[in-house]
């Protein structure tokens, strides 16, 4: 600038030509200096000039793009290759289709799916496709999308912890089969809980009791029907049955009540023997102690006997009367007692307000089924099949049991030459023969000294089918009966074992058969 104040671009421009022609070491100089405006300026002319003469010590900010090219006759025969990428990508366009990106868990859970919109089930996803990340986005830096769980389905919600293979398993595996029975209420008539191990979460089940005197078959027929065979070995049966040595003496073999349940979910229950004298005897030798509220041996025996029948006649389907002989009526008439003396059925609490003949409407009755064992030949005789049944029907008229209309022996092929209508009256009647009958019928009959026998190569004459047949009969009419619910709400297998055991308290403390003991002494 001038001493006036005025600047002299005159001076100006000739030093700025000056500057630029000025050979130096470090290439042309800048005027402005740092922080001016023509910082990196260059002329046009040095621009060419440096282009193809540029020293080699001289930083390159970008490295140079290398395109490789085919001779122009293969040149020819293709399409122009395409403009090579520019180094920085553009931004990701927003996505029309939802993308799927399955990538392994930790160790010890399943995979997961992340997406960015839900897909309808059953389609398939579409293919991963998704752009490079951009450079301000780390390697391996998850996209921020949800993340959901796969799992099978009845699995519920998803849990924040994998499911263990050992535990998943196990709900898969069979429930445990019992090997023999085990104690419900022991000899004392206290209730057992071991029994509960071996009951499910599942309301299909089928509970099956037995009632009857003294060596009349009772655990014999309960192993029948729910695990043996006749062709087994009688000491390996699943409820125990009289050994000669016990028929010696005369006592009984099971006391209290045993627990079995089948692979079919059918609950047995096997019981002492009703009005046993075994046990009276047991009570009058051994001096044992009676409760306080009983007075003499043969009114304890009973009352035993009238809170086991109350017992099943409260949580059993299905009760099974089993007698030897046709017929005794003191059977009957204990029968007719437990009825009576039988717990009602718990109702609702809006229930229980309700009148007294709205309640015996719903009260539970199981299905009583008599059965005849150790049958003769001549008890299979149609005449004979008639007066007993006719004989039951008028035993138990007054009787609010279901003993008829849900067995039949000839609905289920015992005797084909009869009609349906045959019998008047039918109750739930079956008859059982001995079960060495079979035996007995293939030995072939002796011939006289010096003759032949005819017909020696065929079975004897029995009257009756088979024992194995008429048991496989009595299993399908039992299992097939109808399963009404015990109380106003469906039970479970566990649900049930604590009603019954809160049923059993109520029948040891039940006021009806303490005034009923009163009664007797």
């Amino acid at each position: 600038m001038s001493e006036s104040g005025h600047s002299q671009p005159g001076l100006y421009g000739i030093e700025r030509r000056r500057r630029w022609k000025d050979p130096s070491p470090g290439g042309p100089q800048n005027l402005s200096g740092p922080g001016g405006r023509e910082r990196d300026y260059l002329a046009p002319w040095e621009r060419e000039r440096r282009d193809g003469s540029e020293e080699t010590g001289t930083a390159v900010m970008q490295k140079t793009p290398i395109i490789l090219s085919k001779p122009p006759a293969e040149r020819s025969k293709q399409p122009p290759p395409p403009a090579p990428t520019p180094t920085a990508p553009p931004a990701p366009a927003p996505l029309e289709k939802p993308i799927v990106l399955m990538k392994p868990r930790e160790e010890g859970k399943g995979p997961v799916a992340t997406t960015g919109a839900s897909t309808p089930e059953g389609a398939a996803p579409p293919p991963p496709a998704a752009p490079a990340p951009p450079k301000g986005e780390k390697e391996g830096q998850r996209p921020t999308q949800p993340v959901y769980q796969i799992q099978n389905r009845g699995m519920g919600t998803a849990a924040p912890a994998a499911m263990d293979p050992v535990v998943g398993q196990a709900k898969l595996l069979p429930p445990e089969r019992m090997k023999h029975s085990i104690k419900l209420v022991d000899d004392q008539m206290n209730w057992c809980d071991s029994a509960i191990e071996y009951l499910l979460d599942q309301t299909d089940v089928l509970v099956v009791g037995v009632l009857g005197l003294q060596g009349t078959g009772k655990s014999m027929v309960m192993s029948l029907l729910s695990a043996n065979t006749p062709e087994e070995d009688q000491r390996a049966y699943v409820f125990r049955a009289q050994s000669a040595e016990m028929k010696e003496r005369g006592g009984n073999q099971t006391s209290g009540i045993d627990f079995f349940i089948t692979q079919e979910r059918i609950v047995f229950l096997d019981t002492q023997p009703i009005l046993s004298p075994s046990i009276l005897d047991h009570l009058i030798n051994n001096d044992r102690k009676l409760p306080p509220e009983y007075n003499l041996p043969h009114t304890y025996v009973e009352m035993q006997s009238l809170q086991i029948a109350a017992f099943l006649f409260t949580v059993c389907h299905v009760v099974i009367v089993v007698q030897d002989w046709f017929t005794d009526l003191s059977l009957y008439r204990f029968l007719q007692t437990a009825e009576m003396v039988k717990p009602s059925t718990p109702s609702p609490s809006h229930e229980s307000s309700s009148s007294a003949g709205s309640e015996e409407g719903t009260e539970y009755y199981p299905h009583l089924v008599f059965l005849q064992n150790k049958a003769r030949r001549e008890d299979f005789c149609p005449r004979k099949l008639r007066q007993m049944h006719l004989m039951i029907d008028q035993l138990m008229a007054h009787s609010h049991l279901r003993y008829k209309g849900t067995l039949s022996m000839l609905q289920c092929n015992v005797f084909p030459g009869l009609p349906p209508d045959f019998l008047d009256s039918e109750v739930n009647l079956f008859l059982m023969p001995f079960m060495d009958s079979d035996a007995e019928s293939e030995t072939p009959p002796r011939a006289g000294p010096g003759s032949s026998p005819l017909f020696s190569l065929l079975p004897g004459y029995r009257g009756h089918p088979s024992f194995q047949s008429l048991v496989s009969k009595l299993r399908s009419q039992v299992m097939s009966m109808a399963r009404p619910q015990l109380s106003h709400t469906i039970l479970t297998e566990k649900n049930w074992f604590h009603y019954a055991a809160r049923i059993w308290d109520g029948v040891r403390k039940s006021s009806a058969l303490a005034e009923y003991s009163r009664l007797l002494a």
